[in-house]
């Protein structure tokens, strides 16, 4: 895709909200936005990366390895979530498998680009970690609420584990 494609992409997304059309050009900049197809794995459990990502349409499940090539789905980013922020800030191993459900479109910036702007662009830098603070509390309020639905629902039909 191309830089001007790019700008559109980030622009319409969580990245780009808040953010002046000069500073969503600067992160056009140094993105790369792809498709992925039905099924692909972008991030995989156990993998270090150094990759924030923008779900700018469609959807990823996220996966845990259950073994002998089985996997559980643990919940479901959508248009607008971000994915492998906890490791584009820590450095440390994936915790979950990411892979597309659908035709997905992503963009992608890398930890190392990203800091380079942090001199010529501090505020784009400051408004991009505010908002991966924003969006994974969403993200985790969700999944709290989902916990709390099927705590209720074991509860209520008096299931054993």
């Amino acid at each position: 895709m191309s830089v001007e494609h790019d700008f559109v992409s980030l622009r319409s997304s969580s990245l780009g909200s808040g953010l002046t059309d000069e500073q969503v050009q600067a992160l056009a900049s140094i993105a790369h936005c792809r498709r992925l197809a039905d099924g692909e794995i972008l991030i995989h459990e156990g993998e270090v990366t150094n990759n924030l990502h923008v779900i700018t349409e469609g959807a990823l499940a996220v996966t845990r390895d259950l073994g002998k090539g089985e996997y559980a789905t643990i919940h479901v980013l959508h248009t607008g979530d971000l994915a492998g922020e906890m490791g584009f800030i820590s450095g440390k191993s994936h915790t979950a498998t990411l892979r597309s459900l659908g035709r997905t479109q992503i963009c992608s910036v890398d930890r190392d680009a990203f800091e380079s702007l942090l001199m010529t662009h501090p505020w784009l830098v400051y408004r991009v970690m505010q908002t991966i603070v924003r969006v994974s509390q969403d993200i985790l309020r969700r999944m709290n609420a989902q916990h709390v639905e099927l705590t209720k629902y074991v509860s209520s039909s008096h299931a054993l584990y």
